[in-house]
């Protein structure tokens, strides 16, 4: 029989939660240094996971409007750096008819697919306007994505999908197995003020991602080195480990900078400050 004390080491196993990047640190708040410089810092901070999440008019990434040839330049370009994408935004198009939506929506699917992620982000609504109408089109969304062997999941983002309650609505709504969570504690406290430990416990049954980030205040600031922040990353990811949680964790921002190179250092530190949480859980 093991020693008490090596029992309760094994009970305690570090979490290893495979660790990924978005490119949106380095398309900035104020400064976009372009998607090869995100690519050559994820690389260089230590990254292995991408995931495609700010476009901008040249970097559309999995949009309705990419073209064969982008995607496949975009495949190659990801390889080409070592990185494996797991994860692509659906942009919703709320004043559109409901099957002009779908249509792009399926399009968005279609080029998630070919790129190869196996996630498909989407954020609900802002305008209460539109939540209705988001009800009807993610069942679709999920329906189609589940065919094509896509995980379609939901990030809190205020809204339709602001606190735990708003996204247990989305959750019931939809009413399909194929519709996740990533939560986001950073945009829990960003756009509700709320404790995001309380506002995960409701819906950590849903949870299959996460999307990194810390905040000071409501309304207030996500470019912070993690631990600056109000968001007690080990309490959250240890509520997470209890729930059976098995990752990705994706870091979508960091300290900014005047460089490229000072952000790659900032998002180096954010992973190594997670990786150091996951050590002690």
């Amino acid at each position: 029989m093991l020693p008490v004390s090596l029992l309760e080491a094994n009970d305690k196993k570090a979490a290893h939660w495979p660790i990924g990047a978005f490119n949106r640190p380095w398309a900035g708040d104020k400064k976009n240094w372009g998607y090869d410089a995100a690519l050559d810092g994820m690389k260089a901070a230590g990254y292995k996971l991408t995931g495609l999440l700010t476009r901008t008019e040249k970097q559309p990434f999995t949009g309705a409007d990419a073209t064969e040839e982008y995607l496949s330049d975009l495949k190659k370009k990801i390889a080409a750096h070592g990185l494996t994408a797991v994860m692509a935004a659906l942009r919703t198009s709320d004043d559109l008819p409901l099957d002009e939506q779908i249509k792009g929506m399926r399009k968005q699917i279609d080029n998630a697919k070919y790129v190869g992620v196996e996630f498909l982000l989407t954020f609900g609504v802002g305008k209460e306007e539109y939540y209705e109408n988001y009800y009807k089109l993610m069942p679709d969304a999920a329906a189609y994505s589940h065919e094509r062997g896509l995980k379609l999941v939901l990030k809190p983002h205020g809204g339709s999908s602001g606190d735990a309650e708003e996204i247990t609505r989305c959750i019931e709504k939809v009413n399909h197995a194929n519709f996740k969570v990533w939560f986001d504690a950073g945009n829990i406290i960003y756009y509700t003020g709320k404790d995001p430990l309380e506002q995960l416990k409701p819906v950590v049954q849903h949870v299959t991602g996460f999307c990194a980030k810390d905040c000071d205040k409501q309304k207030g600031s996500v470019w912070l080195e993690f631990g600056t922040g109000k968001v007690d990353f080990s309490a959250v990811f240890g509520e997470l480990k209890k729930s059976g949680f098995n990752g990705p964790v994706m870091v979508e921002c960091c300290a900014l900078g005047d460089t490229a190179d000072i952000v790659t250092e900032n998002m180096r530190k954010n992973r190594e400050y997670l990786e150091k949480v996951f050590a002690t859980l």
